[in-house]
C-alpha cells in the first residue's frame, strides 16, 4: 500500500507526535519533553545524528502539534478539518518534490523545505507523507489509539484495515481489561 520511502515518512511522522505532543500514553499522562531532552527525543524519533539543534528539534516539536492535529481529524473522519491544517503546513514548509539520490541507490522523490534545514526538510516531508494518504483515499489508515487514557497515534498498515491501537501494550490492556469485567460479571 505504501512504498518504502513513504512509509518512512509516516513512521516518522507517528514518531514526533508520540514524543513531542502532550497527552495519555499507556494508561498514563504523557508530558513531551523539552530542553535536551527534547532534541533527545527528536533524535531517537527520526534516527537523527549528533549535530541536531535545539531550535530544530523545537521546531519540529511545533510541527508535531500540527500533525496531531490531522491525525486526530482523520481518525474522526473529518476531512475537512485535516486538510486545511496540512495544506497550511505545507505552505509554511514550502514543501517541493525533489529527485535525491544516495550513491549506489536508485533516485527516490524526497519533498524539501523552502529552506532545506533538517527541521524544515523533516516537516515538509511529514506533511507531504500525509497529504498523499489523505488524497490517496487512505485517510482511515490514519488513528488515534482507542485504549483509555491513551491518546498516540498510528497509522493502519494491516491488511484488512482494523487496527485499533497504537500498540499491542495498549491492546492487551484493553483485552485484559475486558476479560477482568467479564469474568467479575460471571460471564467468563
Amino acid at each position: 500500500m505504501f512504498d518504502s520511502h513513504m512509509r518512512s515518512l509516516l513512521d516518522a511522522s507517528v514518531a514526533l507526535v508520540n514524543a513531542l505532543t502532550d497527552g495519555e500514553a499507556r494508561g498514563r499522562r504523557y508530558l513531551a519533553p523539552v530542553g535536551a531532552e527534547r532534541v533527545e527525543a527528536v533524535r531517537e524519533a527520526l534516527a537523527a545524528g549528533a549535530d541536531l539543534e535545539r531550535v530544530e528539534a523545537d521546531r519540529l516539536a511545533a510541527t508535531a502539534r500540527a500533525l496531531r492535529t490531522v491525525f486526530e481529524a482523520a481518525a474522526a473522519d473529518r476531512l475537512d478539518d485535516a486538510a486545511p491544517a496540512l495544506n497550511a503546513l505545507l505552505r509554511e514548509t514550502g514543501a517541493r518534490p525533489q529527485l535525491d539520490r544516495t550513491p549506489g541507490e536508485p533516485w527516490q522523490v524526497h519533498f524539501h523545505g523552502a529552506d532545506d534545514s533538517y527541521a524544515v526538510g523533516w516537516s515538509a516531508g511529514c506533511a507531504t507523507g500525509l497529504a498523499m494518504t489523505l488524497g490517496g483515499d487512505h485517510a482511515g489508515r490514519l488513528g488515534v489509539c482507542a485504549a483509555p487514557h491513551c491518546d498516540r497515534v498510528y497509522v493502519d498498515t494491516s491488511r484488512n484495515a482494523g487496527r485499533q491501537f497504537c500498540s499491542t501494550a495498549c491492546q492487551n490492556r484493553v483485552k485484559t481489561a475486558a476479560f477482568r469485567a467479564r469474568r467479575a460479571s460471571g460471564e467468563a
